[in-house]
């Protein structure tokens, strides 16, 4: 995930949870945090629990956020975040509850001086996660059309310099969908599990010889015994837990965009 794909789902995550972007550069932003993500983000239960028990108004934090250190005066103070930071993943955590789905509208600058359609296209943004005794998160943002059934990636990189409105403009309409969002959501489900397939899977074999080298230890350590303890099988299942690849794909969030027939 790029700095600026992280730069502006922070945007959009922070908008759509109601927090103030109170101010911002192309590297970082300080978000007036609500009472409910303070909460959520900052770890703060017994001070919140004490405002609550006494009857007083908890005062909730601002955050800094920084998503590219090149683009920060080194005079601006705060928290590093990248994809893969657990800050990024609690915020990930935090859109699941809060903002899994949105409704947008692109909305052209000026009047129009004609009707519009806007045609519907499906985001959905994936985690997928290359787990064994080492761990690497990717995320693909990937944008199904749902009259044509064409697939773009990067679909939140590509759009980024589009408006978007909750409200449907004035002087637009949008088009009825051909493919239902379920059932393109299983279309992208197929097109990431392709992709997944062609990629070089090199990390699990190398992972495999790890667990190898060290299950052939274990049974070295207790060679001797005819029968083997439960410590033994403890520690065999153990090894397996550790080393066996597994890849992991989780729905981070997504929606529905309609857009202007230009930016099909």
């Amino acid at each position: 995930m790029l700095t600026n794909e992280v730069h502006q789902y922070l945007e959009k995550y922070f908008s759509a949870v109601n927090c103030q972007i109170t101010d911002q550069t192309a590297g970082s932003m300080t978000i007036q945090l609500t009472p409910e993500i303070d909460k959520e983000l900052m770890n703060r239960p017994f001070y919140w629990h004490y405002a609550e028990k006494t009857g007083q108004k908890g005062v909730p934090m601002s955050l800094t956020l920084i998503t590219d250190q090149d683009m920060v005066s080194p005079d601006v103070k705060g928290e590093l975040v990248h994809f893969g930071s657990p800050r990024l993943q609690q915020i990930f955590q935090s859109a699941k509850k809060h903002a899994n789905y949105v409704r947008l509208y692109e909305q052209k600058p000026g009047p129009l001086t004609k009707q519009l359609p806007l045609h519907p296209w499906l985001a959905v943004n994936f985690k997928v996660s290359y787990q064994a005794d080492r761990k690497k998160d990717v995320l693909h943002s990937l944008g199904l059309n749902l009259i044509s059934g064409t697939i773009i990636e990067n679909f939140l990189e590509s759009k980024k310099h589009i408006h978007f409105t909750p409200k449907i403009p004035d002087m637009t309409f949008t088009i009825t969908p051909l493919i239902k969002p379920k059932s393109g959501v299983m279309r992208l489900e197929r097109y990431l599990a392709s992709q997944i397939e062609r990629e070089d899977h090199s990390w699990s074999e190398d992972a495999r010889n790890r667990w190898s080298e060290d299950a052939s230890l274990l049974d070295y350590f207790y060679s001797e015994e005819e029968e083997k303890p439960e410590a033994y099988h403890i520690e065999k299942a153990a090894l397996q837990k550790q080393y066996e690849p597994k890849i992991m794909v989780d729905i981070i969030n997504g929606g529905i965009f309609y857009l202007h027939p230009d930016n099909r």
